[in-house]
């Protein structure tokens, strides 16, 4: 049971405090990632192979030494668990990022409302890897909306899944492997061969928690017509969308705000045409404070489900074991 209870204490430190703002462990990653870049970038798939390999690997095997060390501390029984529960609660607050998203989102709410748009744009910096030099108030609240849908899965449910299946090792497999596609998994001229292997290690590690992401949409709607026009809208419109994943995840939160999102966005120069995801009318600046309430609704519901689907799992674990034993 250890794990599940320092997925909901981790939970609840991000709740309260959001990211640690000082010696952030995944800030200390990514200065780790770009000196190893300068050392093993080429325009190679191969090189990007190893390149994604060592760090990821790197961090895997850290989790898994510092939950290590951590059942070591303290007497044998309940004395190792308290060890295992805090490292699994520490390591869960520092790779979730659910309140800091909220806090950005409603921070360029706030600037939109008070009609200074170019303190918008550069704040929607922070979540978007788009060009927002040119973009309206309500094109920037469209990127924020988009952004809160993408990463309330690759930020939120994503590290929770994997903090389930595979407890701090996955913790910090999981978010080694979404910030190096952050970093490198763009189809930049410099990442394009050389970003391949972080982009679809990202694309396999949130196809699951991506679907998750989905069901725990469209459970938040809180009517049976809810669910049926979010899973109806993925369906039909989330294909249209270049990502396997944030696509379902984005047609989902379109459907459930009752807004469209997608659309034309520019990259680095490049146009890339997203579909359109919804029915309903443009996102504009009212609808900010409604997608941090729904994203807040959706990693509820998720750590409901995560945390009840480890805890069946760990008892079904220990009935088998005592079933060995009475043999």
């Amino acid at each position: 049971m250890r794990v599940a209870t320092g997925l909901l204490l981790g939970y609840a430190a991000d709740r309260l405090l959001g990211d640690p703002r000082h010696f952030h462990p995944v800030a200390g990653f990514g200065r780790i990632a770009m000196a190893l870049e300068a050392h093993t970038h080429a325009p190679s798939r191969v090189r990007g192979v190893v390149h994604v390999g060592a760090l990821v690997g790197g961090a895997t095997a850290a989790g898994m030494l510092a939950d290590h060390l951590a059942g070591r501390v303290g007497d044998p029984g309940m004395g190792r668990d308290v060890g295992r529960v805090a490292i699994t609660a520490v390591a869960t607050w520092a790779v979730l990022g659910g309140r800091s998203l909220e806090r950005e989102a409603l921070t360029i709410q706030r600037q939109l409302a008070a009609g200074d748009l170019d303190a918008a744009r550069r704040q929607v910096r922070n979540l978007v890897g788009r060009d927002p030099s040119r973009l309206s108030a309500d094109e920037v609240a469209r990127a924020t909306v988009e952004s809160v849908a993408e990463n309330g899965a690759d930020a939120l449910v994503a590290p929770l899944w994997w903090g389930a299946v595979a407890g701090v090792p996955g913790l910090v497999a999981y978010r080694a492997i979404n910030t190096l596609d952050a970093m490198i998994g763009h189809r930049s001229p410099r990442y394009r061969e050389f970003g391949w292997a972080a982009a679809r290690l990202d694309d396999v590690a949130n196809w699951i928690p991506a679907r998750l992401t989905v069901l725990s949409t469209a459970a938040a709607t809180g009517s049976v017509a809810g669910v049926r026009r979010v899973l109806m809208t993925v369906a039909r419109d989330a294909p249209a969308h270049p990502s396997l994943n944030a696509g379902p995840v984005e047609a989902a939160f379109a459907a459930a705000l009752g807004v469209s999102l997608g659309g034309s966005n520019s990259y680095a120069g490049v146009v890339e045409d997203r579909g359109r995801l919804g029915d309903g009318p443009a996102v504009t600046v009212d609808d900010l404070g409604s997608a941090v309430r729904l994203e807040r609704r959706i990693g509820l519901i998720a750590l409901g489900v995560i945390v009840a689907a480890r805890r069946a799992a760990a008892r079904r674990v220990v009935s088998r074991r005592r079933a060995r034993r009475a043999r």
